[in-house]
C-alpha cells in the first residue's frame, strides 16, 4: 500500500522539487501540497494523509503550531519536519508538537526516504545534524517549563501565531474569517491570559515559545 504524502511548504520550487522527487518512488502518492498553515490544516482533514513532510515557516499559522494541532485532531496522522531550522529550540518544539522526526533541508535525498519509511514503521528519526544539539538541549533542565499557553484555546493559539508573524486585526480577521471585534476580543482574552500588556511582549512571548518561527537570539 502507497503512502499517502501530504507536502507542506511556502515555497512553491521546494514542493514542486520535492514532489518530483518523491513520486519516483513506487510506495509513495503525493495527494496534495499547501503552502500556508491554514490551508494545510484544511486539506489533512479533506485527503486525511498517512504523512505530512512539514515546513516549519510558513505563513498563516507556522508548521510547529499546525502540527500540535493536527495531532489534536488526527492522531493517527504522521508528521515529518523538514526545515532550514537546526537550532535545538526549533527541533525540540517541533517534537515536542507530535512530530515523528525531523531532517533539515539540507539532508541527502536518500535520508529523506529512510526518514518517510522509519516514520510510517511507527519509529521517530531525528537527523544526526540536528541530534546532538536536541539531546544537550533536553538535558538542561533549565530549559523545561509548562508553558502558560496551555491555557489558551485553539482559536487564541491561532490568533496569537498570527500576532506573531506581525498581522494586523484586519489582517488576522481575513486570515481566520471573523471580524475584527472577534479578534480585538481574542487579544484581549489572551493578554490577560499571557498577563502580556502590549503587542511587542506577545510576538516576544510567541517567538519564545515557538508559536511563530522567526528566529529569537
Amino acid at each position: 500500500m502507497k503512502i499517502r504524502l501530504l507536502l507542506a511548504d511556502d515555497h512553491e520550487v521546494v514542493r514542486s522539487g520535492l514532489g518530483i522527487f518523491l513520486e519516483q518512488h513506487s510506495d509513495i502518492e503525493i495527494i496534495g501540497m499547501s503552502g500556508n498553515g491554514l490551508e494545510t490544516l484544511q486539506k489533512v482533514q479533506e485527503l486525511k494523509p498517512d504523512l505530512v513532510l512539514m515546513d516549519i515557516n510558513m505563513p498563516n499559522l507556522n508548521g510547529i503550531e499546525v502540527t500540535r494541532q493536527i495531532k489534536n485532531i488526527m492522531p493517527d496522522v504522521k508528521i515529518l519536519t523538514l526545515s532550514v531550522h537546526t537550532r535545538d529550540i526549533m527541533v525540540s518544539r517541533m517534537i515536542e508538537a507530535g512530530a515523528s522526526g525531523y531532517l533539515p533541508k539540507s539532508c541527502a535525498g536518500e535520508e529523506l526516504i529512510q526518514a518517510i519509511h522509519a516514520v510510517m514503521n511507527h519509529h521517530t528519526y531525528i537527523s544526526p545534524k540536528v541530534m546532538d544539539s536536541v539531546v544537550e538541549y533536553l538535558h538542561d533542565k533549565s530549559n523545561l517549563h509548562v508553558s502558560s499557553t496551555c491555557s489558551l484555546t485553539k482559536r487564541e493559539r491561532q490568533v496569537l501565531c498570527l500576532i506573531g508573524e506581525g498581522k494586523s486585526n484586519k489582517e488576522i480577521a481575513n486570515c481566520l474569517n471573523l471580524s475584527e471585534k472577534t479578534i480585538e476580543s481574542h487579544r484581549y482574552q489572551i493578554m490577560h491570559k499571557l498577563n502580556i500588556h502590549h503587542v511587542a511582549g506577545l510576538i516576544k512571548y510567541a517567538i519564545r515559545e515557538g508559536i511563530t518561527s522567526l528566529e529569537i537570539e
